[in-house]
């Protein structure tokens, strides 16, 4: 076990360290894992979420499209006709962000949007750096407001039976969409400060962009459409259940592709995009996923979790107080998925035999672990992804550029979020 804990700190720590070369390392480290057995050769494809893989390739083969077809220049226009300075539009453009976030994946939104804010900040000639990295930290934030917002979301309203409606109101009170909001309020105040310096007006253009084509505009809408439907429906086998939403943004850009070949009769119709899709990415990802599979493997996730549980003994708002707080430090550095799942059992384990609701711990965990990725540039996949979208676009980001948004946002969202599940499920 202290072997498998070992190799993953110090890759967490390479990668922090030579944030250009991350994709490499954690692969690296992948390879490590499984060439010293500490990852089995039969766990290898389990531990590969290839729902997530094929989201990411998928969503991105239709951004490809969308920025092509001038839809995000045309969006861009109007966001700046509505707002007075740059200021305003980072934080609407992150506010944006969020509410689209509370229903689809967080991956796909920063997809989406980032092109849009890529587009204001070419108009604006301003630094795109912090303006991605505030809409990935909002879609982080709002991925625990309703069932669908997230995995993790998924996974706990699995946990507690909970339907759709059951994240607005549970148990007769407020469920944990308010406590999110909360957080988005607050955390919407803390963006309005950090852009302080960006009073640069908004450069007032007297023609709109005209979109060249609103198909690519028409399958990212239907995208977002099916993935919510989606979450309602249940497919057989399991597998394919488990893929439904990498395959949705398959297929639709599979539709796409054929579409823009009938249109422009050439074959670079679909190199073109293919070639947008951003494979450093999707290599890093699978680094990962394989990283936390042999570290789940060896029993580290379980451990942490079972000290984490022990350490709050007795009383509850101490262990609900470990849980939220331990979940955001650990999520910061490893995926909150394969944590979440490890957590759910114990936690009702937990619950049981001290004869109290488990609500205000899951809920807790859930809070927790969402907001904890928003601490460090490889704590979620859409961090992730931004940053790719901005390195693509030839921006480096450092890990101080990141620090100075990410931590201050957390805190802002999960403090409210802290006290409120506390006051509505902790001590009723």
């Amino acid at each position: 076990m202290w072997y498998a804990l070992g190799l993953f700190v110090v890759t967490y720590v390479l990668m922090l360290i030579f944030g250009k070369y991350r994709p490499y390392i954690a692969l690296g480290s992948a390879v490590i894992f499984i060439a010293t057995g500490m990852l089995p050769l039969n766990k290898i494809l389990g531990e590969i979420d290839f729902n997530v893989l094929l989201m990411i390739a998928g969503t991105m083969g239709l951004v490809a499209l969308f920025i092509e077809s001038k839809m995000p220049s045309l969006l861009a226009d109007l966001i700046m006709e509505k707002v007075p300075n740059v200021r305003w539009a980072a934080v609407a453009l992150s506010l944006f962000a969020g509410v689209i976030s509370a229903f689809i994946d967080n991956v796909a939104t920063v997809l989406m949007i980032a092109p849009v804010a890529l587009e204001i900040c070419k108009k604006q000639k301003t630094n795109p750096v912090p303006f991605i990295i505030a809409v990935a930290v909002s879609s982080n934030l709002q991925g625990a407001a309703t069932l669908v917002g997230d995995t993790t979301a998924i996974m706990l309203g699995s946990a507690l039976d909970m339907s759709f409606i059951d994240f607005f109101w549970f148990n007769g009170r407020p469920s944990i969409f308010f406590a999110v909001e909360l957080g988005a309020l607050l955390s919407a105040i803390i963006l309005f400060y950090l852009f302080r310096k960006e009073k640069e007006p908004i450069l007032r253009e007297n023609m709109r962009t005209k979109v060249t084509d609103y198909m690519p505009t028409i399958l990212l809408v239907g995208a977002i459409l099916l993935l919510i439907v989606a979450s309602f429906i249940t497919f057989k086998p399991e597998t394919l259940n488990s893929l439904k939403n990498g395959i949705i943004c398959c297929i639709l850009l599979v539709i796409g592709l054929v579409y823009n070949l009938i249109k422009k009769k050439k074959f670079s119709a679909i190199i073109g995009p293919l070639k947008e899709i951003d494979f450093q990415t999707i290599g890093l990802l699978l680094g990962l996923f394989l990283m936390i599979g042999g570290i789940k493997e060896k029993g580290v996730i379980d451990e942490i979790a079972k000290l984490l549980a022990k350490a709050g003994g007795g009383n509850v708002f101490l262990l609900y107080t470990i849980i939220v707080w331990a979940s955001v430090l650990i999520s910061a550095f490893i995926d909150n998925i394969p944590y979440v799942a490890t957590m759910i059992p114990i936690i009702a384990g937990l619950a049981n035999e001290l004869g109290i609701d488990p609500t205000v711990l899951y809920f807790g965990l859930l809070s927790g672990a969402t907001l904890g990725g928003n601490c460090t540039p490889i704590g979620a996949s859409a961090n992730i992804t931004g940053i790719g979208i901005l390195r693509k676009e030839g921006y480096t980001v450092k890990n101080k550029d990141f620090f100075k948004i990410g931590i201050p946002f957390t805190l802002a969202a999960i403090i409210p979020a802290y006290i409120y599940i506390w006051l509505m499920y902790g001590i009723f």
